[in-house]
This record gives C-alpha cells, sequence and structure tokens, in this order.
C-alpha cells in the first residue's frame, strides 16, 4: 500500500482521499499516469490486491479484497472524506467492500465495471480467464508488451509495464466475480456512485442495471476511451475524478 500526497492548491479546504484499486493482470503501477495529475488537488493510497504487485503471493479472493480496502480506508484521517476507485477487477472489489461496509464511504467509482457479469455478459470474463489459461504467462507477456506499446506512448505505459504483469489469480478473481456481483451489491450504497466508462467500453453494457439498484449513482462517459480509460485519455479521467472528489467533499457533513 501506497501513499501519496502533494501541496494543496486549497491550504484552508478540506482535500479527498482516494484509494486506488487497480485492474487484473496490473498492480497499483496501473495509476502511474494519473498520479501526477491527482496529487496536487487530492491524498491517494494505491493499493495491490491479492494476487499483484505487493500481495503477488496472497490468494486472490474477494472476501481477502474487502480487507485490503478496508485496511486502506481506515488509515484515511479523521473527517477526511474516502473515496474508492477502482478500476475494472479493482472496480469489482471496490463494489463488494461498498456492499460489506456501505457507512465506512464518502463516495463509489467504479471505472469499467459496469458489465453485469451472469448469462451473456459473462462471456467476456470466461474469455479473458480462457486465453490467459491458453497461451501461459509468457506468451501473455509478450502479448501484452506489444499491444500496449502499440496503443501509448513509451513514457506513458512504461511505468505501468514496469510493475509487472499478474496471470496466476485471473481465472479465480473472474470465477469470484461472476459468482458474486451483481448490480444488486449497491442497493445500500448510499454514498455518490460514480460509473465512469470508456465511450467504447464494451463492458458498460450493464451500466443502467447498476443505475437502477443504486439511486446515489451516475455515470459518465470518457470521449475517445475503451476499458482502458484511464491509459487512454489520463488528462480527462483524472478531471472526472476531481470533479467528482469536489461534489464529494461539498456534500460530506461539517463537524
Amino acid at each position: 500500500m501506497r501513499w501519496v500526497t502533494g501541496p494543496s492548491w486549497h491550504p484552508h479546504r478540506v482535500r479527498a482521499h482516494l484509494v486506488l484499486v487497480h485492474g487484473s493482470r496490473l498492480s497499483s503501477a496501473q495509476w502511474a499516469p494519473q498520479v501526477p495529475l491527482l496529487r496536487d488537488h487530492v491524498d491517494l493510497t494505491l493499493v495491490d490486491l491479492p494476487g499483484h504487485g505487493e500481495r503477488v503471493h496472497e490468494p486472490f479472493t474477494l472476501d481477502r479484497c474487502v480487507e485490503v480496502i478496508g485496511a486502506a480506508v481506515g488509515a484515511v484521517p479523521a473527517g477526511t472524506p474516502a473515496v474508492v476507485v477502482g478500476h475494472s477487477l479493482g472496480g469489482y472489489a471496490a463494489m463488494a467492500y461498498a456492499a460489506a461496509r456501505p457507512d465506512t464511504l464518502d463516495g463509489l467509482v467504479l471505472a469499467g465495471a459496469s458489465a453485469v457479469p451472469t448469462g451473456p455478459g459473462a462471456a467476456v470474463y470466461r474469455g479473458v480467464a480462457a486465453l490467459t489459461d491458453r497461451l501461459g504467462a509468457e506468451r501473455m507477456t509478450r502479448v501484452n508488451d506489444r499491444v500496449l506499446h502499440r496503443l501509448y506512448p513509451a513514457e506513458r505505459i512504461d511505468p505501468v509495464i514496469a510493475g509487472g504483469y499478474y496471470f496466476a489469480p485471473t481465472a479465480a478473481a473472474w470465477r469470484e466475480v461472476m459468482a458474486r456481483c451483481r448490480p444488486s451489491m449497491l442497493e445500500h450504497v448510499r454514498c455518490p456512485v460514480l460509473l465512469l466508462n470508456g465511450r467504447f467500453d464494451q463492458l458498460r453494457i450493464g451500466a443502467r442495471a447498476y443505475l437502477r439498484a443504486c439511486p446515489s449513482a451516475r455515470e459518465e462517459i470518457v470521449r475517445r476511451a475503451g476499458h482502458l480509460s484511464g491509459l487512454d485519455q489520463p488528462e480527462a479521467f483524472a478531471d472526472a475524478l476531481l470533479r467528482f472528489a469536489r461534489t464529494v467533499v461539498d456534500s460530506a457533513p461539517r463537524a
């Protein structure tokens, strides 16, 4: 778990604290393009999910994800609004945390995590797990390197890749998501919720179901972006997070 902070442009204003939870097969290094865009305005904690990054030797379970996210939220100073931001697998882990401990959150952002992972929607997740198992870690590493370097400039993607790839927990992670994650997990979440999706992300197909389940939720679309919207459009993604964080701070009860 890594804490990042920077000078505030508003020294007398409360700063939100964002807990950033990465997606499948990556680590907290996924957030490298976002950190310099965010740290002057909000405090940040970057966590590694079980089976990834610093927790590579831990078995992946959603229950353990809830504990990891809970430790990060619990470390946020009293009186500071806590916002959990999860991308893809990290979004479903954040959803599980919000369902288990809704009263600990002041805001929740689910980025690229708006598919309903059952029925036809489960095919995407099964496909990802099956491809990873079929190709193996060595070939998947080469494929990922080639694709990511084709899509993004080196200065943006190299710090992400430097955090490593973590393929071993992929199948187990998505099995748990398919078995447990549903829009109904948000039914008792009362804090503001943002569904942040790339315009061309096919995994936003279930967004309406999540919006129906959670009256405090809204969706925002990142233009010219796909599933990796934070890499496709770093500035627009960060701007959406900062605007959401400001609404959380403005709506937080004053002591």
